[in-house]
């Protein structure tokens, strides 16, 4: 696996809002909202994307749902790494898998473009296999 870059480090909040309050009012960076409750920014130095994620886009990303399932440690971030392509994103999940990591999801093509594959890691983070056409023209 060829890793590129850091994608995305997004914290994974079930208050929003309250989030909100800490990242954008009181830090100040420059968080626009993107969809729904989610609130992200490519424009503080040293971070390609950082986001506000709340736990209910989290889970519905990874699952389908809503609801984080009850089973799995609940996330506080996202981490995603960025890859050369597609394929590799697909190649990487295959990879993970053979070394014993059960994926969130394999490999999905995103409704804004990203394919992306995720794993929860042993300490509790959402990590993403990723290539984001955007970080590549």
């Amino acid at each position: 696996m060829d890793i590129e870059s850091v994608t995305s480090v997004a914290v994974i909040t079930p208050d929003a809002a309250e989030s909100r309050r800490l990242y954008v009012d009181a830090l100040g960076l420059p968080l626009r909202q993107l969809d729904g409750d989610y609130f992200a920014s490519q424009e503080i130095d040293g971070c390609r994307h950082f986001g506000v994620w709340p736990l209910s886009q989290a889970a519905q990303a990874c699952f389908g749902t809503s609801t984080w399932p009850a089973h799995l440690a609940v996330p506080q971030m996202s981490l995603e790494f960025e890859l050369a392509d597609p394929r590799a994103v697909a190649d990487g999940a295959d990879e993970l898998r053979a070394r014993g990591y059960q994926l969130l999801h394999d490999a999905k093509k995103e409704p804004w473009g990203q394919t992306v594959a995720r794993l929860l890691s042993p300490e509790g983070v959402v990590v993403g296999l990723s290539y984001a056409p955007s970080l590549h023209q």
